[in-house]
């Protein structure tokens, strides 16, 4: 009667690297990709059952091993770029981080009231305007109040909203729309307004995207939006 060995012993060279499991065949945990000492071992071998009457060059030995250094040392350089890119987000994490209780300037068409602070912004124009006027909404569209910006001037003109509407009366902290329209020559136009918004958290966004802001009423925003930051 025949018996089953079930830890047979593995006598080709070629297969070193390989262990044994129930009679099969295991891969080690490098998924198959040639180690440095595999690549030794594998050269030692070849030179062992080389013919002797036709023995390897010398050059052609140099250049196997010159190939191995190489791609040996890519493979090295990519887990060192790696280990660097990691270090780097982590750095700029680190220091995204103070920016938490700031507040940042980016563009929106919306504008946050907290009830404790002014809301501001900027609005910057490529010339100078006849007139320019802020209107601020409600969410459904409904007008809150507007105002006029005094000397409208190419470049960036400041303007601040104390959270009242046109009566005066005190509007309730939230997330309001707002619109800025300014006359050329009697032409009007729909211009880009940049609100100061407080940063309440800082996020390590997935898949490459980088370093997230998380905005008091606005969400997120990427930190490369960030066209400028303030005290509080």
């Amino acid at each position: 009667m025949s018996t089953i060995n079930n830890n047979p012993t593995n006598t080709n060279p070629a297969l070193d690297g390989m262990y044994w499991e129930n009679g099969n065949k295991v891969p080690e945990k490098n998924n198959g990709a040639l180690t440095q000492s595999d690549f030794f071992a594998l050269l030692t071998q070849q030179l062992a059952y080389q013919d002797p009457t036709k023995p390897v060059e010398n050059d052609q030995m140099i250049a196997q091993m010159t190939n191995f250094t190489m791609a040996d040392g890519i493979g090295s350089l990519n887990e060192s770029f790696k280990g660097l890119s990691e270090s780097m987000t982590s750095n700029q994490a680190l220091q995204a981080s103070s920016l938490v209780g700031r507040t940042v300037l980016t563009q929106s068409d919306e504008i946050v009231f907290t009830g404790d602070s002014l809301s501001r912004g900027h609005i910057n124009l490529d010339r100078a305007a006849d007139n320019m006027r802020v209107r601020i909404e409600k969410p459904n569209g409904e007008l809150v109040t507007n105002f006029d910006v005094n000397s409208p001037a190419m470049g960036k003109n400041e303007f601040v909203w104390d959270g009242t509407d046109a009566n005066g009366e005190p509007m309730p902290p939230g997330v309001y729309k707002i619109k800025v329209e300014a006359s050329f020559a009697g032409e009007n136009e729909s211009i880009p307004v940049n609100v100061f918004t407080p940063v309440s958290s800082v996020s390590l966004a997935g898949n490459g995207k980088g370093i997230t802001l998380n905005l008091v009423g606005l969400g997120a925003v990427k930190l490369t939006d960030v066209l400028e930051v303030s005290y509080g």
